[in-house]
C-alpha cells in the first residue's frame, strides 16, 4: 500500500466513527482535512466530486471513493472505502444487535431522540461548507451561487422531482455563465 493509500484509510478509519447521519453529515470534515489541510484537492475539485457522487446512482457514499481514487488511484479507492465503512459496518451490526435486545426500553428511545437534532445539524453544515466552496470569485458570481443554492433547497423541499433535476440545472447555469 502506498503511503498516500494508508493515509487515506486512517484519515476515513478515523472519520468513519463519527458520521452520525451518514457520509453526508461527514462533508465538513472530510473537506477541512482534504482541502484545508492536506491540499489533495482543491474547493472546486471538491465540490465537483461531491456533485458527481451526488449525481450518480447509487448511496452517497460514493464520494469517499472519489477522493481516494483522485489521491491515491485504485489503492486510494479501495483504502477510503474499506476505511470509512469498516467500522461503521461493525459498529452498526452491534448496535443492530443491542436495538433488538433493548426495545421498548426508555433509554434507547432517548438515546435516538438525541441523536436526531445532531444529525440534522451535520447534514446542514454539509451544505453550508458545499456552498461556501461553491461561491469562490467576483460579488456577481457569489450571488449567482447563493441564489441557485437557494432556489435548490427550495425546489427539492417543496416539489416531488427527483434532486438530479437540480443538478442538471445547475450544471446547465454554470454551462451558460462560462461562455
Amino acid at each position: 500500500m502506498t503511503p498516500e493509500a494508508w493515509d487515506i484509510f486512517v484519515f476515513f478509519l478515523k472519520l468513519s466513527l463519527l458520521a452520525v447521519g451518514g457520509a453526508n453529515a461527514a462533508v465538513p470534515e472530510m473537506h477541512r482535512e482534504v482541502v484545508d489541510l492536506r491540499h489533495w484537492m482543491s474547493d472546486e475539485t471538491f465540490s465537483q466530486g461531491y456533485a458527481l457522487a451526488a449525481a450518480a446512482p447509487g448511496p452517497n457514499v460514493l464520494f469517499v471513493a472519489v477522493i481516494g481514487w483522485h489521491v491515491a488511484g485504485a489503492q486510494g479507492l479501495a483504502a477510503s472505502l474499506i476505511g470509512f465503512l469498516g467500522p461503521t459496518f461493525v459498529l452498526s451490526w452491534a448496535v443492530a444487535t443491542l436495538t433488538q435486545r433493548l426495545a421498548g426500553d426508555w433509554r434507547l428511545a432517548a438515546l435516538r431522540s438525541g441523536l436526531v437534532p445532531v444529525a440534522i445539524g451535520l447534514i446542514l453544515a454539509t451544505g453550508l461548507v458545499t456552498a461556501a466552496a461553491a461561491a469562490r470569485g467576483t460579488a456577481t458570481e457569489v450571488g449567482v451561487a447563493i441564489l441557485i443554492t437557494l432556489v435548490s433547497t427550495l425546489f427539492v423541499w417543496r416539489s416531488r422531482y427527483s434532486p438530479i433535476w437540480t443538478l442538471l440545472g445547475g450544471g446547465l447555469i454554470g454551462l451558460a455563465l462560462l461562455r
